[in-house]
């Protein structure tokens, strides 16, 4: 017959291997510790045979006339027997059948593997993923205190620097261009249609003109058109005599161009050098009215909303809005790969700064930890089923036989000192036993 994993001696298999139906797999570390089993194995049946045979002999020499000190021997020996037979049937019930046979509650562990395994997920979520526990660990290791001590060190504070632009720079190369500038462009374009802008446009000019901030815009208005008139002086007065009739004499269209020229000129320069011209102040009661009918008259309000909607609908506008994601990224890879940018300098004296509060702060300490311990309780709460199901799904996954001589391997050589331990400790109690009933002429 064909050996199966399960099977084939457990010496020779490699490390890469797994057990049938998902069990473990051994390793050469396995593979040592199982010989150091099989040592202490022989060494256990070597100490009951060796009892075995201080009986027998204590039973011959006593039958022979050797003396009393036979039965002390004898005595002794059984008991020592009794209890390594009894250890071995214990110890070797958790693995297998003694001797094969179906004797009840044996093989334990291949038997009641999935049992075995309800019983640890079980376990682990009333005794590790509670909130009392998970609080009270938490609050005795002190996360913050030890995060800012180590936050504090600027090596730390580098080296998270670093990890934080590697992952900033693997996030934007991940992401799609196209997809993050579809996100963004329907974005801005969703919260500029939903929001009305002629409100707070009209508040803001209002708050302008009433500080007077306007009046720099009407100074360099008026400082330009007087600059633009004197440089082309000629094509004001050509305008002016084109637009003249043509039954007037050509002398009289050039002195009215020049007249209206000079009047021009006359008015832009007053309104440039006297912050008190009547113009100006027209000017300042027009953007006065103009706020006014943006934040209360419906007709100004429903032009503003449909200027907005015209612009906004323009592919140029469009075009600029998804470009803008280009730009923006571009510049944060390349403020994340240069060690010196601004980006990268102010996150490290952030962390610094972060650490340094942390390490010394008790009310920010107490107020981070209150956070972790939050979020951790959150979790271990929401998702112990999820958690202790790994811990039972796992082991109901791996093969009965395969496990049980895993799990052999790692703790039988302890197993087999109890059953050393037990034929000394029979072999004590059985002297004494027997030394007691002959001390009270048994």
């Amino acid at each position: 017959m064909q050996r199966t994993n399960a099977d084939r001696a457990p010496d020779a298999p490699s490390a890469g291997r797994g057990a049938p139906g998902g069990g473990f797999g051994y390793s050469a570390a396995d593979a040592e510790k199982r010989r150091g089993v099989r040592r202490m194995k022989t060494f256990a049946t070597g100490l009951l045979l060796a009892v075995a045979l201080v009986y027998v002999l204590a039973k011959w020499a006593g039958s022979s006339g050797a003396g009393g000190w036979t039965g002390y021997v004898a005595a002794a020996a059984e008991a020592g027997m009794v209890g390594a037979l009894a250890d071995w049937f214990a110890v070797t019930a958790l693995f297998k059948r003694p001797l094969g046979l179906p004797i009840p509650h044996t093989a334990i562990i291949p038997t009641k593997k999935d049992q075995l395994g309800q019983s640890l997920g079980d376990f682990v979520g009333e005794n590790f993923l509670s909130s009392d526990v998970v609080r009270s660990r938490l609050r005795k290791v002190g996360i913050s205190a030890r995060l800012g001590g180590w936050l504090a060190d600027p090596g730390n504070a580098d080296r998270v620097t670093a990890e934080l632009s590697t992952a900033l720079r693997g996030a934007l190369t991940v992401l799609r261009d196209s997809d993050v500038q579809a996100v963004v462009g329907e974005a801005i374009t969703r919260r500029a249609d939903a929001q009305e802008i002629a409100p707070g446009i009209g508040a803001m000019l209002g708050r302008v003109v009433a500080e007077g901030g306007h009046r720099r815009v009407v100074d360099l208005v008026c400082g330009r058109a007087h600059d633009w008139l004197v440089e082309h002086g000629d094509s004001v007065m050509a305008a002016v005599s084109g637009g003249a009739p043509g039954w007037t004499p050509r002398f009289v269209d050039r002195r009215v161009g020049d007249r209206v020229y000079k009047e021009l000129l006359r008015f832009v320069t007053e309104m440039r050098d006297m912050p008190e011209h009547p113009a100006r102040g027209a000017v300042d009661r027009f953007l006065t009215d103009f706020a006014d009918d943006l934040q209360s008259d419906p007709e100004t309000r429903q032009k503003v909303e449909r200027l907005k909607s015209e612009v906004l609908g323009r592919g140029e506008v469009q075009d600029l809005i998804a470009s803008a994601w280009g730009s923006v990224r571009a510049m944060i890879v390349a403020a994340a790969e240069d060690e010196h940018s601004e980006l990268r300098l102010r996150v490290r004296a952030a962390l610094l700064s972060l650490g340094q509060r942390l390490a010394v702060d008790d009310r920010l300490q107490r107020k981070v930890d209150g956070w972790l311990e939050g979020a951790a309780v959150y979790v271990v709460t929401t998702y112990q089923g999820e958690i202790t199901s790994l811990i039972t799904d796992t082991v109901a996954g791996w093969d009965a036989t395969h496990t049980s001589k895993k799990i052999e391997a790692h703790i039988g050589r302890d197993l087999q000192f109890i059953r050393i331990n037990g034929t000394v400790v029979g072999a004590l109690a059985g002297l004494c036993i027997y030394s007691v009933s002959r001390a009270f002429g048994g």
